[in-house]
């Protein structure tokens, strides 16, 4: 079939592309900047979101499945005012350009895969977090909460909605794991703050083999937790990720610290959590290859994957 994506190029665009074209699948990969490289066996169109529909909106006319990834990379720069507009406005205006094509197709995709985040949960403790979780009250919550809403609006009787709540990617190329490295390996990596705040977390080969299955799955409406089936605390991750690399976990970085160095992005992003299950995925019958955070890591940091 043929799949459009939308945010193709990215940490986890492109391995979903190579994965999805290994398939056999026909991929269409919209891109806003003509100059950047798309993925091997795919076809690149470049689409404007400052414009209203154009022709890479006849693409999703007829396709199999479209799947939303675009957005400004949340952890990219400090919030600034700016920055927090760039980050919603990017994801809300993708979002509702692409339902609005596919609610317009004369034969719209069965399904539209649109990414979000656990962040749509806020803050919640040591509470265990479905998809029946109602939404959070800070920035992220809200942003998520507009950006599932314009993904909704596709919805119809030919098209499922699913709204993929996303934690924690790990793999060794890129993401957040990446960006960790470098202390841990010099022996100088700590909890942050106090710990005890959660992470829900997804290695990303499970990432990917999961937006494969909710392409499949007829029953695959909704929310979607994108999290493996065992979230770990701060501290517990700091732990497991010193036993991988062989090092200690001795010098934990202050609470004020992180809020001087990184503003409000501390609080949402490092220094609270959810305590996130993908109980939707398991109900479907999804299974994780790597369901634990010690088996997660070991790929990640000494098999490359």
């Amino acid at each position: 079939m043929k799949i459009v994506i939308a945010g193709g190029t990215g940490f986890l665009g492109r391995p979903l592309c190579a994965a999805l074209v290994g398939d056999g699948h026909e991929v269409v990969v919209l891109t806003r900047n003509e100059q950047t490289r798309t993925p091997d066996g795919t076809r690149a169109l470049t689409w404007d979101l400052e414009r209203a529909l154009s022709p890479w909106a006849s693409e999703l006319d007829g396709a199999g499945a479209v799947i939303n990834l675009s957005g400004e990379p949340i952890a990219a720069h400090r919030w600034s005012a700016a920055q927090k507009r760039r980050i919603e406005d990017s994801r809300v205006t993708a979002t509702r350009r692409l339902a609005t094509a596919i609610t317009e197709a004369a034969a719209p995709p069965p399904v539209f895969i649109s990414g979000s985040g656990v962040g749509f949960y806020g803050a919640c403790g040591s509470e265990v977090v479905t998809e029946e979780t109602g939404a959070g009250h800070d920035f992220l919550a809200d942003v998520c909460r507009r950006w599932e809403g314009q993904a909704v609006a596709a919805s119809s009787a030919r098209t499922r909605v699913v709204c993929l709540r996303t934690g924690l990617v790990l793999a060794h190329d890129g993401g957040a794991l990446q960006s960790m490295l470098p202390p841990f390996r010099l022996g100088l990596g700590g909890r942050l703050g106090s710990g005890r705040q959660y992470w829900p977390w997804i290695h990303r080969i499970d990432w990917v083999n999961l937006v494969r299955f909710l392409i499949e799955a007829p029953d695959a409406v909704g929310a979607v937790n994108a999290t493996a089936p065992t979230p770990v605390t701060n501290a517990a991750f700091t732990a497991e990720l010193g036993r991988a690399l062989g090092r200690p976990t001795y010098f934990p970085v202050p609470r004020l610290a992180l809020r001087l160095l990184l503003g409000e992005m501390a609080d949402s992003l490092l220094l609270s959590g959810q305590r996130a299950v993908p109980v939707k995925a398991q109900q479907l019958g999804f299974t994780f290859t790597y369901p634990t955070l010690s088996l997660a890591l070991d790929a990640a940091l000494h098999h490359g994957r």
